[in-house]
């Protein structure tokens, strides 16, 4: 493959197994591989890929900060800021940081400059080698920290740009976060179990899928413990169903011991070799 592939593993619900999943196939594939978590919220991947961290950057949210001496309170930052994170009451201004997205609007149309800027540090990303010398970069946010969005992105800048395969493991549900991780992917694996959750969630993962324009295939965790209801939606919808993994109290077991999939049933390494190579065909076929 000479072509560069990034492909994102998301799920429309937390504990469907995204996890287990994005792991075990970085796993299974060859050199040249970066995997990113994106989970910045609650990252996991590092205990099962067992990184060696080399690099740690912190990371922030430009916020505005105003000048009261020179502030006119006329109200043109409060009108241009679409979250609201800047208020004139009477003639003070209020900024209310967790509520910024930094965009620099208020501090660009202010027109008496009385509005400056600074960086806010809300998290950190982590850069090392993990088993197979797979190229392992995390990010984390701060307890206590609002959006998570700033964090994917800087994540994404950082990712090296001649890895061959990018891997990026996407926090849970279809919010913002989500939504980051998943844009500028070449193809996105929802990662689903036969529920009726699992089903009402990959609904909405799907439908975000299709306003991003990305190409998507599901795998199916505990695949023997539910019914038909998520073969039937993929059948109806289109989307192939890449691979299902069954409900074993083994893979639960080594699971919680640290373990990926294919660290407990060695076979589900060709598997997901196979995996990889039908996302490449379902890549070529979309045109990405």
């Amino acid at each position: 493959m000479d072509t560069p592939i990034t492909i994102t593993i998301a799920s429309g619900k937390g504990g469907t197994g995204k996890t287990l999943v994005a792991t075990s196939l970085v796993l299974s594939l060859p050199e040249g591989v970066q995997y990113l978590d994106c989970d910045v919220e609650a990252p996991n991947a590092h205990i099962f890929l067992q990184p060696q961290w080399e690099e740690e950057l912190k990371t922030g949210l430009v916020v505005p900060r105003v000048e009261a001496a020179v502030c006119t309170a006329c109200g043109e930052c409060n009108r241009v800021c679409e979250f609201k994170a800047i208020v004139v009451i009477v003639d003070k201004v209020l900024v209310f940081d967790e509520l910024c997205h930094g965009c620099g609007a208020c501090s660009y149309i202010c027109p008496s400059d009385a509005i400056t800027e600074i960086e806010k540090a809300i998290g950190i990303i982590r850069k090392g080698r993990a088993r197979n010398g797979i190229r392992f970069l995390q990010g984390l946010l701060n307890i206590g920290e609002p959006m998570a969005t700033p964090i994917i992105r800087r994540l994404k800048k950082e990712a090296a740009t001649n890895a061959r395969i990018t891997l990026r493991d996407a926090p849970p549900g279809t919010s913002c976060p989500v939504i980051e991780s998943v844009e500028g992917s070449d193809f996105t694996i929802l990662v689903t179990e036969p529920t009726p959750f699992g089903l009402n969630d990959l609904k909405l993962a799907v439908g975000m899928g299709r306003e991003l324009h990305v190409p998507m295939g599901v795998i199916i965790n505990r695949a023997d413990a539910g019914d038909d209801r998520v073969h039937r939606y993929c059948g109806k919808e289109g989307l192939p169903i890449l691979l299902e993994i069954p409900l074993k109290r083994e893979i639960a077991q080594g699971y919680a011991d640290g373990q990926t999939l294919i660290d407990i049933l060695p076979e589900y390494r060709d598997r997901f070799q196979g995996v990889f190579a039908r996302i490449q065909e379902e890549v070529r076929h979309a045109g990405k």
